[in-house]
């Protein structure tokens, strides 16, 4: 068993970003500038902003923080991500998710410009990225695909099963595994809760990519010997022992699958390290007009 180590990668990623970052502006380019959006005081989202918030920090790109209260209209919402469309200073912006059940996501996600997405939600980069397209990839299944290139995974040929269909992970990663270059080119099952015999289709993955949401749902009867596992999921779990009151699990029982892989990610420490390498790869690229001119 090896371990995809999230911190260590992304710490890598984030060096070379910072390097190009550094050569971008001394050859004449304007500072990248990532803004985000947070509504309300989700303590999830509180924690994973601020967190990118320091990352733009450590690399070299501006960064800014707007913030509403969940009373805020859908109107009003709109208004900001309008201003920010319009803002040629910000390179690309996101909209922190949850927001408050009175305010349509899709309608907001919808009225962020394309060229600005770099959360990589609109319909327009999700279509450019089943076409193959040049485009803003989610920053998570980026954070997946990153793991595996740089483990140097081979993926061709190979049984790829994500269990979750969610537009933010299942149902991309099941478009980028199965395109025709590397990573990918494997077979793809995409199973969700209304999936008849889970277990024994994850049983034939030799990669396993668990984005469900349930705390150490995938148990060792899930998987076959030798099989990559990658845990995107990530929940706080009550627990007396620590001085937090909880624990942080992800959809796989670490302790219970790790002795039958061949690599696994950690949770913490795995996928959500690298998914804001993603956030930050389709800024830089935003800045430089890589992707929209």
């Amino acid at each position: 068993m090896q371990l995809l180590d999230g911190k260590l990668i992304s710490s890598q990623i984030k060096s070379e970003i910072k390097a190009e970052v550094e050569k971008w502006i001394a050859d004449g380019g304007k500072k990248p500038h990532l803004a985000a959006v947070l509504v309300g005081q989700d303590g999830a989202s509180e924690t994973y902003v601020a967190s990118k918030i320091r990352s733009c920090e450590e690399i070299g790109f501006t960064s800014t923080l707007l913030r509403f209260g969940p009373e805020i209209s859908e109107e009003s919402l709109l208004d900001a991500v309008e201003s920010l469309n319009n803002d040629p200073d910000v390179d690309g912006f996101i909209v922190q998710l949850p927001l408050p059940k009175h305010i349509s996501e899709n309608t907001i996600m919808e009225a962020v410009n394309p060229a600005k997405d770099v959360d990589g939600f609109h319909p327009v980069n999700v279509g450019k990225m089943c076409k193959g397209l040049p485009s803003y990839i989610s920053a998570t299944p980026f954070g997946i695909i990153e793991m595996l290139i740089r483990a140097g995974i081979e993926t061709s040929g190979k049984h790829c099963v994500v269990i979750g269909r969610s537009q933010i992970v299942g149902l991309p990663m099941s478009i980028l595994m199965q395109r025709n270059e590397y990573p990918g080119n494997c077979t793809v099952t995409i199973t969700h809760s209304k999936t008849h015999n889970l277990k024994e289709i994850c049983q034939t993955a030799d990669i396993l990519i668990a984005a469900l949401g349930r705390p150490e749902f995938v148990t060792a009867d899930y998987v076959k010997e030798g099989a990559v596992v990658i845990d995107v999921g990530i929940s706080r779990v009550a627990d007396a022992s620590k001085k937090s009151g909880f624990a942080i699990k992800g959809d796989v029982n670490f302790n219970d699958v790790a002795p039958k892989t061949s690599y696994i990610t950690p949770v913490p420490g795995g996928v959500g390290l690298m998914t804001i390498c993603g956030l930050l790869t389709n800024t830089f690229k935003a800045a430089k007009k890589e992707i929209y001119r």
